[in-house]
């Protein structure tokens, strides 16, 4: 990796070097496996390999000019792969999408075709159900259903329409599997603002005490989430959003343009136009290509300069997995070091992504990280070769888009900073480590004085007993709350969002309260220090199945040590408590369908995925053999 054509910080060049390193071997086996798709294409379209059945059934539903094209082997075919339904906010928009597309595309000289719906569940919903239990693995699915999609051979490019949470990884994820294809993320937008998360977050804590009634809670949670379009909050959703746009996989500018305006229609059809355009010829750009470890590293880079999603510690692991690219969470921790907090967006701030996007949004963002050599320049982007394009904002000019030159300045600095004024001197993404495991805790939107705790524990596997225990004031004290056997193992890794509220209460009455567990949290956690997708996991025979209530645990995110205050003979010695759920425990609401997956899920620092990482013998290729250490999750 030559880093001396581009200044570039020393702990990003250091960082991307050792992972270009370790993932020498995998990386190169799975560029000489898209390598040789894209030979076999032979600068036509793909399809015109196919025998003539083949190619009959593939273009039999298609009339007029897109049947001659289709039969006539001239014109590029183009994949939609689309993840609408209507029950997503963020993905209901969607729906128009397809036509839009198809329009463009034809006008670009090629033809899109819808070739796979994808399943997307809305983890708003799911929220503290069974069906979150789902959630994780949903992603994997999604990847499946991608190359399900892909499979029929028929195409020279694809659109990946999705927005949220697992879905945009599981679509890249999928699309990777054709890594020869060009390949773009086709976003919906947010919702306008509506009730302040802040004052959403104060009706939760009152709800969670008994001081305000279901109306009460129910009208604050419909006046925030009150349209199409996604949540307005900084989870893992817009925390996709922002981070496949600075890794080049969207059009500039596309991530925050709110659904049912002109711009975000005229982006949409521009995507169909550039698919077209990057599909062949000098501007062909394969998927496979684009993400690569220095794309990789600026995702990672931006993710931790806004504070975001926790879920990336799983899902940008799996991504890079994906091209064969070896990401750890060592890699997360010494980037979280050396890149700045830039952004102030709730659960880190009040503000919401609408007030992010007005600051400046993403365009400020990069501008401020590439000036300050924190991202990469010389990167492979949808829109052509260099991050600089992606310091431009779109604009409609009459009916025509074009891009302009963004902000040089932030125009709000209390929601985002540049590189010189940061609100923190890091990322704020820590990982601890010590005789309970590893664990990953954002401490962005935790004040200082909470960020080490020390107290005895309380122990739960389930989140019910964890609320009953709350609602009878077992737990008016300092504590450490341990909810184990939520892991991908134990039970599919659900989020935890419902505890943040009664954590809240208790925090606000002066205890001092920390978390503890092998689930995810998201980055809904707040002002709570929680240390969350903790590994080795409790139903994998990891040292959390042996914690009782009342052993002391320190948690200390400074010293980024998390320890029981117990000899480790005694700890070793102690039987595992509890348990994960058994196969007849865990079944309904379709769980027992993802049994295979909970049996052969990988663990959470491996990005908690059911394929295995991608190395040359999984990937069925031969790759050159080097003395260059391959290390990494496993």
């Amino acid at each position: 990796m030559n880093q001396a054509q581009e200044h570039v910080h020393p702990v990003v060049a250091e960082v991307t070097d050792r992972i270009a390193e370790r993932s020498r071997e995998s990386r190169a086996a799975y560029l000489a496996r898209i390598s040789a798709a894209t030979s076999a294409a032979a600068g036509q379209p793909t399809r015109a390999a196919m025998g003539c059945g083949n190619l009959a059934h593939g273009f039999a539903a298609c009339a007029g000019d897109d049947r001659l094209a289709m039969r006539g082997l001239r014109k590029p075919g183009i994949a939609i792969v689309s993840a609408y339904n209507d029950l997503l906010s963020a993905h209901q928009p969607l729906h128009e999408f397809p036509e839009w597309i198809k329009d463009s595309a034809r006008e670009a000289g090629g033809v899109a075709q819808f070739a796979g719906g994808v399943p997307a569940m809305c983890d708003g919903i799911t929220q503290g159900r069974a069906g979150m239990e789902l959630s994780l693995f949903s992603r994997d699915v999604i990847a499946m259903a991608t190359g399900v999609a892909l499979s029929h051979d028929m195409f020279d490019g694809t659109l990946l329409l999705g927005v949220c949470d697992k879905i945009v990884p599981g679509l890249l994820i999928g699309a990777l599997s054709f890594g020869h294809l060009p390949a773009m993320l086709v976003p919906a937008g947010p919702m306008t603002s509506g009730l302040p998360n802040k004052e959403k977050a104060r009706i939760r804590q009152l709800y969670a005490e008994g001081k305000a009634s279901r109306e009460d809670l129910l009208e604050a949670e419909s006046a925030s989430y009150h349209s199409p379009g996604t949540c307005t909050f900084y989870g893992t959703a817009n925390s996709n959003q922002l981070v496949v746009e600075v890794m080049g996989l969207h059009l500039p500018g596309a991530s925050f343009v709110h659904p049912g305006t002109p711009l975000r229609k005229a982006l949409t059809e521009e995507a169909g136009r550039r698919i077209v355009e990057i599909s062949r010829g000098e501007e062909y750009t394969p998927l496979g290509q684009l993400v690569d470890e220095r794309s990789v590293v600026n995702g990672l880079v931006a993710l931790l300069a806004t504070g975001g999603s926790t879920n990336h510690t799983l899902h940008l692991v799996a991504i890079a997995a994906a091209a064969g690219i070896q990401l750890t969470w060592d890699d997360f921790a010494d980037l979280s070091a050396a890149v700045p907090l830039l952004a102030s967006v709730y659960p880190n701030g009040s503000a919401d992504i609408n007030h992010f996007h007005a600051a400046g949004g993403v365009q400020f963002l990069v501008r401020t990280l590439l000036d300050a050599g924190l991202l990469h320049r010389d990167v492979k982007t949808i829109a052509g070769p260099g991050l600089d394009r992606y310091r431009q904002e779109p604009v409609l000019d009459g009916d025509t888009l074009t891009w302009r030159e963004a902000t040089s300045h932030s125009l709000d600095e209390s929601v985002l900073r540049p590189v010189e004024r940061p609100l923190a001197d890091n990322g704020g993404l820590r990982m601890v480590e010590g005789n309970l495991g590893r664990a990953v805790i954002k401490v962005s939107a935790v004040a200082p004085e909470n960020r080490a705790v020390e107290a005895p524990a309380r122990v739960f596997s389930t989140q019910a007993e964890f609320d009953a225990a709350f609602r009878a004031g077992e737990l008016d004290r300092d504590v450490v709350v341990v909810l184990r056997n939520q892991g991908p193992h134990a039970n599919g890794m659900p989020e935890l969002h419902g505890l943040t509220p009664a954590l809240g209460v208790l925090m606000d009455r002066g205890y001092r309260v920390a978390l503890l567990t092998d689930g995810r949290m998201s980055g809904a956690s707040g002002k709570i220090p929680a240390a969350i997708h903790l590994t080795p996991e409790a139903a994998a025979g990891g040292p959390l199945a042996r914690i009782a209530d009342g052993d002391v645990v320190r948690l200390d995110t400074e010293a980024g040590t998390l320890e029981m205050r117990i000899d480790a003979a005694e700890l070793d010695a102690r039987e595992p408590s509890d348990g994960a759920p058994d196969e007849t425990q865990w079944s309904g609401t379709g769980r027992e369908l993802f049994a295979a997956l909970r049996r052969n899920v990988g663990p959470a620092d491996a990005g908690a995925s059911v394929f295995g990482p991608m190395t040359p013998g999984h990937l069925g290729v031969t790759a050159p053999r080097t003395e260059a250490s391959v290390g990494g999750p496993s």
